[in-house]
């Protein structure tokens, strides 16, 4: 069974990956969206740079496309059409874990183009799923955050520490819902860690992000 790997470069879509490994899925490509400029991923704000080191590291090919907003589903759709014919896909894997309307959108364009949506953290209790992530050996920092968090998280190592911060904070231990965003510098699916380094901070829309850049 090919898949593909829905990768934002973040914990949960590196998590769902190990665990479709351990079901038996043989990882093909990543799948990363773009913004319009093509320089940093739609939703973590990661630039191509990283992404293209993460793939490299994990021995996995990535296809990156640029999208708006407004054209995001048929970008999607027709990536997903392509790749599925270029790897003999069979699936394609999410890493979300309880939002209904992201599960709803994912099998509608998995079954567009005639594959399986597979989500294998769907239901799990978000604070056991962090501590498993880390378990499983996934270093991972937070790379954008919202204004409750603000600037003083970004490029902090999420430890179970900064898990019961977070939770004092009112924000969710796996940032469900857009609290904040990850970055994988480290896993078992790399032959090597990454070198991260955040060399500003900057604020869109109430909304903090890093600039990153490889060391």
């Amino acid at each position: 069974m090919n898949s593909l790997s829905s990768w934002s470069g973040g914990k949960d879509s590196c998590f769902a990956l190990m665990k479709a490994k351990e079901a038996g899925m043989q990882p093909a490509v990543l799948l990363n969206v773009m913004n319009e400029s093509g320089k940093i991923s739609r939703s973590h704000g990661i630039p191509e740079s990283i992404l293209q080191a993460q793939a490299k590291a994990a021995g996995i090919p990535i296809h990156l496309i640029s999208s708006s907003w407004q054209a995001y589903e048929k970008n999607f759709i027709d990536a997903l059409s392509s790749l599925k014919e270029q790897y003999q896909l069979t699936d394609a894997v999410f890493g979300d874990i309880d939002l209904q309307a992201h599960r709803d959108w994912e099998e509608k364009v998995c079954t567009s183009v005639g594959l399986r949506a597979y989500l294998p953290l769907w239901l799990e209790d978000r604070r056991k799923l962090v501590f498993e992530m880390l378990d499983a050996g996934i270093k991972t920092m937070i790379v954008s955050c919202n204004a409750v968090m603000g600037p003083s998280f970004l490029g902090k190592t999420i430890t179970p520490e900064l898990v019961d911060e977070l939770e004092s904070l009112g924000i969710d231990a796996c940032g469900e819902n857009g609290e904040f965003h990850t970055l994988v510098y480290d896993c078992p699916l790399f032959i090597h860690p990454l070198q991260i380094a955040v060399t500003r901070e900057l604020e869109h829309d109430n909304y903090w992000f890093s600039e990153l850049v490889l060391v």
